[in-house]
């Protein structure tokens, strides 16, 4: 079976942010379901519009859907673990980007990778129900964070 390749950037992350599994995070086999895992990837996307001052509704009058993903599940987590979203956006292009994550805890003093991800995200005129152009605003926002 070919593996997900999923290339975390070197640099600095563009947004962190600590999300604490719950009891309903957890499944039949006693920690975090898959399921759950892409509801932190949401959370995180969410956290880090809302610091920017956005929603996934509004940047700059138009929306944000996502297109694509891909996890690579490296280690289990558990009820309690705080886990360590680390996001870096990459590959802008017109109308979209992606979101890379490595989702990450500390356990026993040691740093456990528990996934890692990558979501393809596409600017969306909600009124118009069609695909759009990012906001330049956005975009020039966007890279004055970077830096």
């Amino acid at each position: 079976m070919e593996k997900v390749k999923i290339i975390l950037p070197a640099d600095k992350p563009d947004f962190e942010c600590l999300i604490t599994v719950r009891v309903s995070d957890i499944n039949y086999g006693n920690h975090v379901g898959n399921d759950s895992l892409v509801s932190f990837l949401h959370e995180a996307r969410v956290r880090f519009l809302a610091h920017m001052g956005y929603t996934e509704f509004n940047i700059e009058g138009l929306g944000l859907i996502q297109a694509d993903l891909m996890v690579r599940y490296k280690n289990e987590a558990f009820l309690g673990d705080k886990l360590s979203c680390k996001i870096f956006f990459v590959n802008f292009s017109a109308r979209s980007f992606d979101m890379i994550c490595a989702i990450t805890t500390e356990r026993n003093g040691q740093q456990i990778t528990i996934a890692e991800a990558k979501v393809g995200l596409v600017c969306y005129n909600y009124q118009t129900k069609s695909i759009a152009h990012l906001p330049a605003s956005f975009t020039n926002r966007f890279l004055k964070h970077q830096a």
